[in-house]
């Protein structure tokens, strides 16, 4: 009861309903970026690293835009805001694979250098995204 109640009070506050959204975001967030990770792992044994990263993006891509437009800032997952979502990841994107290239040349393994990787790019994304989902020209 208490963890209802608590919800409901967030959500009468400007501030409350920014928290519960990033709390949102950070869920779909897990589950995209392990999906990624994920499929990543498993493709990288068969082929080139960055197409096993892009292949995993691609994939967590879709799953990331319908939860965040749905679950995260419950709004309608219309062509306007998949343009404005795929042209935030597609900047995402680029420093997702710079960042990886990166790691992997410092030497950090190629099963361990997307955490780093997504340590860096999360809080970009969030910027990017909620400014996809939150400006009026994208209602």
């Amino acid at each position: 009861m208490w963890i209802k109640d608590k919800y409901f009070e967030l959500n009468t506050t400007e501030k409350g309903k920014k928290l519960l959204e990033f709390v949102r975001f950070c869920i779909v967030g897990v589950f995209a970026t392990a999906l990624h990770y994920g499929i990543y792992l498993l493709l990288m044994r068969i082929m080139n690293v960055n197409v096993a990263y892009t292949i995993g993006y691609l994939i967590s891509f879709v799953c990331n835009f319908y939860l965040t437009a749905k679950f995260t800032f419950k709004s309608a997952a219309n062509a306007k805001k998949g343009v404005g979502f795929a042209i935030s990841h597609a900047i995402n994107y680029c420093l997702h694979i710079i960042l990886l290239n990166f790691f992997i040349w410092i030497g950090v393994s190629k099963q361990l250098a997307p955490i780093p990787v997504y340590c860096i790019v999360i809080p970009v994304n969030f910027i990017l995204v909620r400014f996809v989902f939150k400006t009026k020209k994208m209602q």
